[in-house]
């Protein structure tokens, strides 16, 4: 009976231990898939049972267990019993996670939006096209390549094709159509960029000033300049890993407010020297932009009434920290034609409609490979400069974010081309295909 017990005993002791050495992971667990389910229910209107079975559909997210309410907007992931988290949705901002229950009753602001334009034609409206025939495009060379993407190994969403203003192709996986939300995940990354790029062509501020942040003023980081922060070439430490606890882990599932954390990293390299992926940079871009807005208000309105509604991208959905600060990272949901709309602004160089929204220096700017990137990376965009897709032109350039989702530019082609789904896939066969259409 006594050995009975010790080993009882020894058999809690480990349990015990196992649940507190991986009590955090749990938090992570739970927390991913609360904020997955209420994004996707309340802001893309799918099902908890849709969701479950797709998007969460991966180990560990996969064996938390959800619930949503529908009457006050919220959704609920336990994982094992021992650690439950909640995300709500708040009216223009998309969903987030709660640190305490204060946080679900808790005023926030609502950024201002403009009106849809539903009589103009794609892509300056929301209106059909004409159909227009281009003799010099093979349409089933498009149409073999756009299938490819569309087995049961891709797992691919949505497929959009423009050529010279026109819808060539368009395609979508069941249970999805053109007014679909889908989550651009790191491509909100392009999009804090544009921002800058818009303020800076408005004479608003200057990348290549120095970063704007007190708490650096008294040490080395006083030198890192916005541009270095853009390029992701700050010098400051940070870990983006997604398969542990990491800095991105934390700062996405448990920070209030989301800018801070990168801030209060040290320098551990040289600025314009260590190129370094950082969602918190990212993040901190994000703060760093408040700061030139003299009330928050006028930070939430201005991504959209300066650019997003302005080119017509009305079904996107910035989503905001528990601070209200948009997660420049991580968080933008809108229509893969909505993301077209943003390659296609890119494309005709910042002129939307003969409004010169940023310039072709803007341009230059965000395609200049960042030092130490290997020619991969510019100021929140990817780059093919160094041939990585060795069947892509080089001058081709994208939105990135997690599982394959993609704006890719090919200013040579006059082409933007948009992928959404929930798998990496061979991105350069699928471009070859649909660039060898142009005859």
């Amino acid at each position: 009976m006594k050995i009975f017990k010790r080993i009882l005993l020894l058999v809690l002791i480990l349990v015990l231990s196992t649940v507190i050495y991986n009590y955090p992971k749990l938090n992570l667990l739970a927390g991913y898939s609360a904020k997955n389910i209420a994004s996707s229910v309340f802001v893309a209107e799918r099902t908890l049972e849709y969701t479950d079975t797709t998007d969460n559909d991966f180990s560990p997210v996969n064996l938390a267990s959800d619930s949503v309410d529908l009457e006050n907007k919220n959704a609920t992931s336990s994982a094992f019993g021992l650690l439950t988290r909640k995300a709500i949705y708040r009216e223009g901002l998309g969903a987030v996670l709660t640190l305490k229950e204060s946080d679900e009753t808790a005023d926030y602001l609502i950024p201002k939006r403009l009106k849809p334009d539903n009589n103009t034609p794609y892509p300056y409206g929301n209106a059909p096209q004409k159909d227009t025939i281009f003799a010099n495009l093979d349409y089933d060379k498009i149409d073999e390549s756009v299938d490819f993407l569309f087995d049961s190994i891709n797992k691919t969403r949505a497929v959009l094709v423009v050529y010279k203003d026109q819808i060539v192709s368009e395609k979508y996986a069941e249970g999805f159509h053109k007014e679909s939300k889908l989550l651009g995940w790191s491509m909100t990354k392009s999009l804090l960029s544009t921002v800058f790029g818009v303020m800076q062509t408005q004479g608003g501020i200057n990348v290549f000033d120095k970063a704007p942040i007190d708490s650096w003023q008294k040490d080395e980081r006083k030198n890192i300049t916005i541009n270095n922060l853009l390029q992701m070439n700050s010098g400051l430490e940070w870990d983006e890993n997604y398969s542990r606890i990491s800095d991105a882990t934390k700062m996405l599932f448990l920070d209030r407010d989301m800018t801070k954390m990168q801030e209060n990293k040290p320098l551990v390299g040289t600025p314009n020297e260590s190129w370094n992926y950082s969602s918190g940079t990212s993040n901190l871009l994000s703060g760093i932009l408040r700061t030139y807005f003299k009330t928050h208000q006028e930070y939430l309105d201005f991504w959209y009434t300066n650019f997003i509604d302005k080119i017509g991208m009305n079904s996107m959905v910035l989503e905001a920290d528990l601070s209200g600060n948009y997660v420049g990272s991580s968080y933008s949901w809108a229509t893969a034609r909505d993301w077209s709309k943003f390659g296609l602004l890119y494309l005709k160089n910042g002129n939307w409609n003969g409004e010169q929204l940023f310039t072709k220096e803007w341009v230059n700017y965000i395609t200049t490979p960042t030092p130490t990137s290997n020619g991969t990376y510019g100021a929140q965009f990817w780059l093919n400069a160094e041939n990585d897709f060795k069947d892509v032109p080089k001058n081709m350039y994208y939105a990135d974010g997690f599982q394959g989702q993609r704006v890719y530019v090919l200013p040579d082609q006059e082409m933007v081309i948009v992928r959404f789904g929930l798998k990496n896939f061979d991105e350069n066969t699928f471009l070859k295909g649909v660039i060898e259409s142009i005859k």
